[in-house]
């Protein structure tokens, strides 16, 4: 029983495997063709996100990039999570997907990695919009914590027309913390 029981759970992860790291980037919406990495680093505020479990009850929530040596990149997300009264912080590792400029695997739990692709980009870098490999995320993220409500309503308006459902847009909150 003990050895069926083993080979199951073998071959499940082999599948998983196969599945996680045979399969080609199937991004939601296609990425920009121009990115400059270095351009891109810095400190982004998350704007509008669709909702998801690991930035529940976040409010501040920004993400920094830094670019290692190798072209990877070193990511750190942060955001105060207002039911616990706490700051929480999560970081990652995100790794270029070959032939494709503003793609990348971004690992925050290895073996487990997600499609990062950035669909749009103002041209001096002031805005981006990030979508992954499922119409399940979408985040648009501001150099600025307080981007004008145009510009929201200009992404909004083409997340729409990619297919999103923007009545699940959630607005991130960004202001002091009472700690």
């Amino acid at each position: 029983m003990k050895k069926l029981l083993l080979f199951i759970i073998v071959l499940a992860l082999a599948g998983w495997a196969y599945i996680n790291f045979s399969s080609q980037p199937n991004p939601a919406v296609k990425p920009i063709a121009n990115l400059d990495p270095e351009r891109y680093m810095g400190t982004w505020y998350s704007i509008l996100r669709l909702p998801h479990r690991f930035e529940k009850d976040l409010d501040n929530v920004t993400a920094e990039y830094r670019l290692n040596e190798d072209g990877t990149i070193h990511v750190t997300n942060k955001g105060y999570n207002r039911k616990k009264g706490e700051w929480q912080t999560a970081t990652a590792s995100a790794e270029p997907v070959p032939g494709m400029e503003a793609g990348f695997r971004v690992t925050f739990f290895w073996p487990f990695n997600g499609g990062y692709y950035i669909a749009e980009l103002g041209s001096n870098y002031e805005y981006a919009v990030v979508v992954s490999d499922s119409k399940d995320y979408f985040w648009l993220l501001s150099r600025s914590p307080r981007p004008s409500q145009g510009l929201i309503d200009e992404v909004t308006t083409r997340a729409y027309a990619w297919g999103y459902d923007i009545e699940q847009f959630q607005r991130v909150t960004h202001g002091p913390v009472n700690d």
